[in-house]
């Protein structure tokens, strides 16, 4: 993604203001204070290198009372291949308005991820898997990861690769249930199991 112009952009929170006059300098600080990320130029001027990738785009109908009205749906997902990552979905008219909005949602979204060497086949204590069984869940899909040696590679279906390759892990082995055909769900279940790696204390 190219560099975001932020020397036009005027904070409504009191976090981006912060942010702005340079008090907080680090994403890690947001976390550790605790606070919650309204602005999407707040993770634009912490994380300057966030890659992104449109994981699916589908065509979804409501009823209104004027009839049927189509929408383009974008699920996409956004991390610095380095312990931060984020999912977001958009809804709009036109295919690119609806990745502007996912690509939004998912900045407003992001999470810290633990990264370490949770598998007793590899002592490397190098960050490379996820520490131990993390489990996330969304619909009918639950995702389990598993911490795997150096050399295993993803292990894991297209969506969720794109997703822990974009939260910086390179080896983990994962175990799906439910239907993993629907891509939503499948993200969401990944991305809550990244997410669970912090709500555990170790």
């Amino acid at each position: 993604m190219s560099a975001v112009d932020l020397s036009m952009w005027e904070p409504r929170t009191r976090l981006g203001q912060l942010v702005k006059e340079g008090k907080i300098r680090t994403i890690d600080e947001v976390f550790a204070a605790n606070m919650l990320i309204k602005e999407p130029e707040i993770v634009d001027a912490l994380l300057p290198n966030l890659k992104q990738e449109l994981l699916s785009i589908n065509i979804v109908q409501r009823q209104t009372d004027a009839g049927e009205v189509s929408q383009f749906q974008a699920v996409v997902a956004l991390g610095n291949e380095d312990g931060y990552v984020g999912i977001g979905i958009g809804k709009a008219r036109q295919v690119r308005q609806a990745i502007e909005k996912a690509v939004r949602e998912a900045k407003l979204n992001i999470t810290p991820v633990r990264r370490g060497c949770g598998s007793w086949r590899c002592s490397c204590d190098e960050p490379h898997s996820v520490p131990f069984v993390v489990e996330g869940k969304s619909g009918s899909v639950v995702v389990r990861l598993i911490p795997a040696p150096k050399g295993v590679g993803l292990v894991a279906g297209d969506v969720a690769k794109a997703i822990l390759r974009l939260a910086g892990i390179k080896d983990v082995w994962t175990k799906t249930f439910g239907d993993t055909r629907t891509t939503l769900n499948f993200a969401l279940a990944t991305y809550n199991a990244l997410r669970n790696t912090y709500r555990f204390k170790i």
